[in-house]
């Protein structure tokens, strides 16, 4: 045998094993209990529903398990280990576990549906785990491949958007709330109202009247904010923005959670104009140095100290702005996502809606690219709970009437503006308009004209032509062209706080 053993030639040696892939994280144990409890008692399914789904399962059985369970609940049919066995006589991942008998184990295991919510949760957020984890090596793949079709900039924001898409899953999936509930959440709003010294639920705009008139800029709503050029949007949304950002102050919440108790975290979408040009509005304001000026750099010693001051208050301020043009309402969304988890946010601006792109899918025209910018920022405003104030052209039709006052039907694509939008303002200036009508000197129409003048000089007109929550009407408030500045108008009629 020694010599027979000896002349037997080489076989080639059996490939060594290697090291075992990585396992993902699972946990068929609680995968178990979760189906056992709901097939032995259905209304589980209806408490696990909205958080698990079959994919989330690690056993393709258990996802086939439970995608059978859960079409006949739907149907108001009984799911039993007895009701599933027809559909798995022929499933051969079945057929090793056990076959239909594994059914019977499942629902025989199950110790308490108590627990299922706890399980689910556990499946839920391996699955999420599983998910990182197949994203973190996609990205890994597709940034050791060399492609010159694949920018890596492009990968970063196809990563980016995987990563939000993630991490929204399950957010926005509220379901219906007991009248209980909204009833509380209706009661405290109106408790900070009244906290605040009544009148304003939302956050101050830092114009009286038009907090009076609006009760501050509300969570969740799209407000927008239209008006022909020249007229002044941009600056009232960058006065507001500043208000906002100057009043901040972070606090104890009434829910006991940390936040803004005033004022708030602003993000600004200026598509129009650069981020250094917004600044330059803004400390033209703070620092009451006309704004042509600081462009020229032609300012007096006095002005220059206080611009550099103005500057150096202004350091602290929470105002982000991304001057980013053409942005689609996908990535709007995304960085409004981003800005809220790093540095927080507690109302967005964007100037303007116009300049904002959809996601170009299909033929779509104009009027179907607007009504999904809208829909977008509103869904933004819902999502993060916010509000979302966006700045709006008007189309030339004011232009040809003798009352050149907005109207709503005066917004370019206005069907889906107008539908979506919680409250939408137009800013008007009769000076504007007033001032091209001068006659010359000695016009006899002259003196009319100069009365008007010094009557409509240094005035603006907030006209709200919607407001779902509250009253429409025109808030008066003062406008100085030098310093792009809205301001109160203090009238001496304004005795119980009108101004519209």
């Amino acid at each position: 045998m020694t010599e027979i053993a000896t002349l037997r030639p080489n076989l080639p040696t059996a490939p060594q094993p290697g090291p075992e892939p990585e396992a993902l994280p699972h946990n068929i144990e609680a995968e178990q209990q979760l189906l056992g409890a709901i097939l032995t008692n259905n209304d589980v399914y209806d408490r696990i529903a909205a958080l698990v789904k079959a994919d989330h399962f690690f056993d393709p059985v258990h996802q086939r398990i439970f995608d059978k369970a859960a079409a006949r609940i739907q149907k108001n049919a009984l799911a039993s280990p007895v009701t599933l066995k027809p559909f798995f006589e022929d499933d051969d991942g079945l057929k090793e576990l056990g076959g239909p008998a594994y059914l019977v184990r499942l629902a025989g295991a199950a110790i308490s549906s108590f627990a299922a919510r706890d399980y689910a949760q556990m499946i839920y957020d391996l699955a999420v785990r599983r998910e990182l984890i197949s994203l973190g090596r996609d990205i890994a793949a597709k940034a050791a491949k060399v492609d010159v079709t694949s920018e890596p900039r492009e990968q970063i924001t196809e990563a980016e958007q995987h990563l939000y898409k993630l991490g929204e899953q399950g957010v926005a999936q509220r379901g219906f709330v007991s009248f209980l509930r909204a009833t509380t959440e209706a009661v405290n709003s109106a408790n900070a109202a009244y906290q605040r010294g009544g009148g304003l639920a939302g956050i101050s705009t830092g114009l009286v009247d038009l907090d009076r008139k609006l009760g501050g800029l509300h969570p969740s709503d799209l407000l927008i904010l239209a008006g022909r050029p020249s007229m002044g949007k941009t600056s009232l949304a960058t006065n507001i923005a500043f208000n906002i950002a100057k009043a901040y102050r972070r606090g104890r919440l009434s829910d006991g959670s940390e936040g803004a108790v005033d004022g708030g975290v602003v993000g600004f979408f200026s598509l129009e104009m650069s981020s250094e040009q917004l600044a330059a509005r803004i400390l033209s304001e703070a620092s009451e140095v006309p704004s042509e000026q600081i462009r020229r750099g032609d300012m007096t010693e006095e002005e220059f100290r206080r611009f550099v001051e103005a500057a150096k208050s202004l350091e602290s301020c929470p105002l982000y702005i991304d001057d980013t043009p053409a942005l689609p309402i996908s990535q709007v969304a995304a960085r409004a996502r981003r800005l809220k988890r790093t540095h927080g946010l507690d109302v967005l601006m964007v100037d303007y809606l116009q300049l904002l792109k959809g996601t170009g899918r299909g033929e779509t025209n104009r009027v179907q690219e607007v009504s999904e910018i809208t829909q977008g920022l509103k869904a933004i405003a819902k999502e993060l709970n916010i509000p979302v104030v966006a700045l709006s052209q008007l189309s030339r039709t004011v232009e040809s009437r003798d009352d050149k006052r907005p109207q709503l039907s005066d917004l370019r694509e206005s069907g889906s503006i107008e539908q979506d939008a919680d409250v939408v303002m137009f800013v008007y200036r009769d000076e504007y308009y007033h001032e091209r009508l001068k006659p010359p000197e000695e016009d006899p129409r002259f003196a009319e004209w100069y009365e008007k003048m010094n009557r409509v000089h240094g005035k603006a007109e907030v006209i709200i032509g919607k407001q779902r929550h509250g009253p429409i009407g025109t808030v008066e408030l003062s406008f100085e062209g030098r310093f792009t500045r809205f301001g109160n108008l203090a009238q001496p009629w304004q005795g119980d706080g009108g101004g519209y």
